[in-house]
């Protein structure tokens, strides 16, 4: 998965808006106001994501080094994955679409009803 890629598919999502609130190296996807996804703009070489803390350790573990603790994040919550191939393109989907889904199931229920 190249950046076009990423950021088209985080684009796809419902109610999502991209945003560089940490400067202009750091593209960062929110659903309704809300962060699920981030990536340097500059290098791509990971991309963070939310994700269940228990799914997370399980992640970590089957693909050690390619997936690890958030980078300057919540590591309970957040994982860096790393976009250099040694995470399939399959499983980065469906680790984007978990962390939207996270995200979007902890909103106020009228944010969700505008969704």
């Amino acid at each position: 998965m190249n950046i076009e890629e990423f950021r088209d598919y985080c684009l796809s999502k419902p109610g999502t808006t991209e945003e560089t609130p940490f400067g202009p190296d750091t593209l960062v996807f929110k659903v309704m106001g809300k962060m699920y996804a981030l990536t340097r703009i500059d290098s791509f070489d990971f991309i963070i994501l939310k994700c269940d803390p228990e799914y997370a350790v399980e992640l970590r573990e089957k693909y050690d080094g390619s997936i690890r603790p958030g980078y300057h994040m919540n590591k309970k919550w957040w994982n860096s994955v790393d976009t250099d191939g040694s995470v399939e393109d399959n499983v980065m989907i469906e680790l984007i679409d978990q962390s939207y889904d996270l995200v979007v199931s902890k909103l106020p229920r009228k944010l969700k009803g505008e969704l």
